[in-house]
């Protein structure tokens, strides 16, 4: 699956295509293709350790990054 940005350009939004997909695919300027549009929700994923040592220093110091957050 490819993972591109929606782009204005003039009056329409464009999604590109990396020329290393279009040869990969042995794909044609001018080929018509199908496209699947869906907003993707991209969250970052923290390694199981490091996961584990962020909720072993949240425990310890929660109110502590709570009042940092409000200042």
């Amino acid at each position: 699956m490819i993972q591109q940005k929606l782009r204005k350009v003039g009056n329409s939004y464009v999604v590109t295509i990396p020329k290393s997909e279009v040869q990969r695919r042995g794909l044609r300027e001018g080929q018509l293709l199908a496209v699947e549009v869906q907003p993707l929700d991209v969250r970052p994923t923290l390694p199981p350790d490091l996961r584990e040592a962020f909720e072993a220093s949240w425990r310890e110091n929660e109110a502590i990054y709570r009042a940092l957050g409000e200042s």
